[in-house]
Formats: structure tokens, sequence, C-alpha cells
């Protein structure tokens, strides 16, 4: 049947309802991700927890969904916004169709949508709300009461998982699972432990490193876990992923800032100052390290972003912190930065051999 996505400037989209649409309509912030793969991945991404995805990519679900590339156990998106996609999935370890993954966890799927259009909408005003319903008349948008989206992503009880020889706590703000999975290929034991983890209980724990996650939403919302981040930090060797990237700065009293329209794609070029080289990179976030409040803390910015020059990574000259703000677990390049957790695991070994902790 028809439905209409409205956006909060006006503006008004027809197109087709391939799925059920709860309540009659949904609403969210609406956002663009251009990668022409990746998909599965994205609907399962605890990053965009209450987002609607906005596919840039004309063709979408071509190849289906499958058992095995899910980031969590279910999809977080609010909606799903395509041009065109498939009622088959054109691969042999295709299980569902696009269309009815979605159904089955009552996620609107919205096809026939003029994306491009869409998104030159969002990139000239910057992300807004948006809502799809089944009429023509948008009415009000109700502002949305202030939340926490991390709390409906994360964890509530502290997991492990194998049993390598290093042991690292990954602190969970809504983790992705290719970051676990990275880490137990390197035959590391991990403990994932939830965002709001006390540093005692974390001590207790007695783990070589700390991982601090991906998740969703303005990494102020985390101000109250600040404290308890620094003293992480401060004492074990530390790599931190998009999210906790933000974390490390605003724990070091740098400052965050939205971006227009945010990063999400495959395809974003970083140069790592170190390496001297440029790598293509997989991302998704709307906020950003401001780089004027770095001058105020220790940090060197080590990887910056080819396109607009914002931040994309930073180490401590002193103590052993790395932070990235892209993804070094997906495959963009496809492999281009892995070696960061290679990076972060022979810091670890360093620090444990010589017993040197801040």
């Amino acid at each position: 049947m028809k439905a209409y996505l409205h956006l909060a400037n006006g503006k008004m989209f027809e197109g087709k309802l391939e799925t059920e649409l709860p309540n009659g309509e949904v609403s969210g912030e609406v956002v663009f991700f251009t990668g022409m793969t990746g998909y599965q991945e994205v609907l399962t991404d605890p990053s965009y927890k209450n987002q609607m995805i906005v596919f840039t990519y004309p063709l979408i679900g071509n190849y289906g969904i499958n058992a095995t590339d899910f980031e969590s156990k279910k999809p977080h998106v609010q909606a799903v916004i395509v041009y065109e996609t498939r009622d088959k999935g054109y691969h042999y370890q295709s299980q569902y169709s696009l269309r009815e993954y979605l159904q089955a966890w009552n996620i609107p799927l919205l096809t026939h949508i003029d994306t491009r259009a869409v998104v030159k909408q969002i990139r000239t005003e910057g992300v807004m709300q948006g809502k799809i319903s089944l009429t023509s008349e948008c009415g009000k948008f109700v502002k949305e009461q202030q939340e926490q989206p991390i709390q409906k992503v994360a964890i509530s009880q502290i997991e492990t998982y194998g049993d390598g020889s290093e042991h690292i706590v990954l602190v969970d703000f809504g983790y992705k699972k290719s970051i676990l999975q990275s880490l137990l290929e390197r035959e590391c034991k991990v403990t994932v432990v939830p965002y709001n983890t006390s540093f005692e209980t974390i001590q207790a724990l007695e783990p070589d490193g700390i991982l601090l996650s991906n998740g969703p939403g303005d990494p102020k919302q985390l101000m109250p876990q600040l404290s308890t981040i620094r003293k992480m930090i401060d004492h074990y060797p530390t790599l931190a992923i998009c999210l906790g990237h933000q974390l490390v700065a605003l724990a070091y009293g740098a400052d965050t800032e939205k971006l227009r329209f945010g990063h999400r794609g495959a395809n974003q070029p970083v140069y790592d100052s170190v390496k001297k080289k440029v790598f293509m990179t997989s991302q998704n976030h709307g906020y950003v390290v401001n780089k004027e409040s770095l001058a105020h803390t220790p940090f060197v910015i080590r990887f910056t972003n080819v396109n607009d020059q914002s931040v994309e990574g930073m180490f401590h000259p002193t103590k052993p912190i790395l932070s990235v703000q892209y993804h070094p677990e997906a495959h963009p390049g496809p492999s281009d930065t892995t070696s960061i957790f290679d990076e972060f695991l022979q810091t670890v070994k360093n620090v444990r051999r010589e017993k040197v902790y801040a």
C-alpha cells in the first residue's frame, strides 16, 4: 500500500509500504548509509537505535539475510527506506529476504522512495526527525522525550568469552559482535561488562586491557560515567572505538559536537599520520570530537578524515591509550584497519611485561 515519508522540514515523499506499520506510523531521526553492501550488519548495529536508515545504493536486499552476519541479536533501526528491494536473496547462505526479516521484527520497510532526493535534503539541512505514515497529512512532530538509547542496547549482566592469555574487559555501550570476534580471533579472554560497571568491579576482574565499545546517541548522555571511564583508561591499556573514542575525549575535558549529517558508510578515507597512509574505513556516527578542544588535553591526533578533516582517532603520548572514530572490526578495504587490534594487543603485552601501570 501507499505510505509517506514526512521530514521535519515539511518535505514529503510517497512510497510503497512492504511490511506492516505498527500503530499506523513510526518516527525517528532520518540518516543515510552510503555502502553498497553490508545492510545486514547495519540493521543489527546497536548504534542505529531509534534511527530511520535511508540506503543510498538503489538496490538493497539482493543477497538476502543469512544466519551469521548479525552484529547483535536483533535489528535496532526504527525503519528502513530504499529505492528498490528484492523478495528473494540470491546468495547460497540466504535464509530470508530483507522484507521477511524486517516483517518478523515489525520494522517498516518503505520502497520506491526517491532516496537521492531524501539524501539531498539531509545533506543540505542536516539530519532531522522523520515520520512514516499512511496519510499524506503529516500532522505535528511531537518532540521526542530525552532518553538514553544505550540503556536499551547494552547488556545488564557480565558475560565472559574465550580463555586466551590476554584478558580484555569490553565495556558495552552497544557493542558490535565483530568487535568481540576480533578479540577472540586473537586468542583473548574477553569479559563484557555493562556500561555502568564500577571501577572497583573492573579491578576485581584483573584485566590486562580495556576496550570501550561503540554505541548509539550523544556521548554527553554518559557524563555521569566519565569519572569511572577516566579511572579505567588511566589505569589500563585502552582501545576505544567510535562512541568510546568520544568518551575518552570527554573524560579528559575535551568537547564533542554533532555533525550536520554524520559519517555512515563503508567508504570513508582516513589519513594515519603515523603510517603516512590513507585507509578506507567503515563508519557510523553522528558526533565527533571537537578538534580545537583537544588543545587543552595531552592527546595527539593520529587519524584525520580526508573529506572534512574531522578527528578520526588519537593517542596519549605517555599512556597506552589509543582511540579511533571508525570501526576497525569492519572490512571496507576489505581489511585495511584490523591491525589496530594487533597494535592494541601488542601494547597490552608490553605493559604487562614491564608491569607499568599509571
